[in-house]
């Protein structure tokens, strides 16, 4: 290792002859390295707590960063054919608007439609629950049942769910608020996010300059794939996952197919998070084997998405090893949950692209360059 090979000789007018420093051999470089590791986690420690701590601005800028990344080639390419800046950015707006206030309508329609069908089905599917439930080996008597609903009215009429409903009312307040902001800060962004990028490089010339005009071209094409690569693939999952549940007769077959488009923006966890809530709306409505063929119909599209779709359609934007997405995903629910689950994946692959152009157009840093021929021994019996 770097930090372990013989450094040359002092030439300190400070060093005494034939006396060796003992931070001169490799444990002593090995310490110095590690105290430099610990410094830079502790400035990276207290940068994201300062971030979380204003989390109400620093989630809005990373959403309007990521959303308007992949508005940037419909904008540019109306700028390029003579459209105003602000006339291009409302268009945008608008498109996507138009698009969102769709799927609202579609999801409401369908479930105002299917309420009352899908009301009869969960009484009777509870019924027959309950029937099943009187014939386990395990005795469960009438006078439980009633103890635990007894319980579940005393906790709903307690002080504790007021605390907790006045809590969910200031998270509703925050939600609202970030989304306002998100929209605003989104609008620049799309409007003037060029020339606000040109702003923050004033300071930097030459090599410095291209450097960093580099970085922001691959972060804005990085983020920008990813989000439309994850739109495609959330699209097919919906129609896919939508159209069996329409031939297996599931009722409220649309708003899941919708909720299916939503949770395939959340790597790995929003396939899990379709296929339970499908499962267990067929199994009250239509019974166990309905409920299996869901659950095997959304394994298969999920099999499809990952082996076909994500390396077609995302295959430049998200080159990271599935161990990276899965603590870059369990790390970004830690710190800000499901939006943190959300915009951690996209942001590591950012960086990842910054190392990539970091010396060049196709010239990574140098210590992530291939030095050698990488090889994996395969170990034999």
């Amino acid at each position: 290792m770097p930090f372990l090979r013989h450094a040359p000789s002092s030439t300190s007018p400070d060093a005494v002859p034939g006396r060796r420093s003992p931070w001169s051999d490799g444990f002593g470089r090995l310490a110095v390295r590690c105290f430099q590791l610990i410094g830079v986690l502790i400035v990276l420690g207290v940068l994201v707590t300062a971030l979380s701590q204003v989390g109400v601005v620093t989630i809005p800028v990373l959403l309007a960063l990521i959303i308007a990344s992949a508005m940037y080639p419909m904008a540019g390419w109306l700028r390029r054919h003579g459209v105003p800046s602000l006339v291009a950015t409302l268009v945008c707006f608008v498109s996507v608007l138009a698009v969102l206030t769709a799927i609202g309508w579609l999801l409401v329609a369908a479930v105002s439609q299917q309420m009352p069908a899908l009301r009869e089905s969960a009484v009777d599917g509870l019924q027959q629950l309950h029937d099943r439930v009187q014939h386990l080996p395990v005795t469960i008597t009438d006078r439980q049942i009633d103890q635990f609903v007894d319980t579940a009215v005393g906790f709903v009429t307690s002080s504790r769910f007021g605390a907790g409903a006045l809590a969910g009312l200031s998270a509703l307040t925050t939600f609202v608020t970030g989304s306002v902001l998100t929209a605003v800060i989104l609008f620049f962004f799309v409007k003037d996010g060029p020339a606000l990028w040109e702003f923050l490089l004033r300071p930097f010339t030459g090599a410095s300059y291209e450097r960093a005009r580099r970085i922001g071209d691959r972060v804005v094409s990085t983020l920008g794939g990813y989000v439309r690569g994850k739109a495609a693939i959330a699209t097919f999952d919906g129609i896919a996952i939508g159209s069996a549940l329409l031939l297996l007769g599931v009722p409220l077959a649309v708003p899941l197919a919708v909720v299916a488009f939503v949770t395939s923006f959340i790597p790995m966890i929003g396939a899990p998070i379709i296929g339970l809530l499908a499962a267990l709306v067929t199994l009250v409505t239509l019974g166990p084997w309905q409920a299996l063929a869901v659950v095997v119909i959304v394994v298969v599209v999920n099999q499809v998405e990952g082996n076909f779709l994500q390396p077609v359609l995302m295959g430049r934007s998200l080159q990271l090893h599935g161990l990276v997405v899965l603590v870059a995903l369990t790390a970004g629910t830690v710190v800000a949950g499901v939006t943190g689950a959300i915009v951690a994946v996209p942001l590591v692959a950012a960086v990842w692209g910054v190392v990539q152009v970091w010396d060049g157009e196709d010239r990574p840093a140098e210590p992530w360059r291939q030095k050698r021929r990488e090889t994996v021994a395969v170990g034999t019996d």
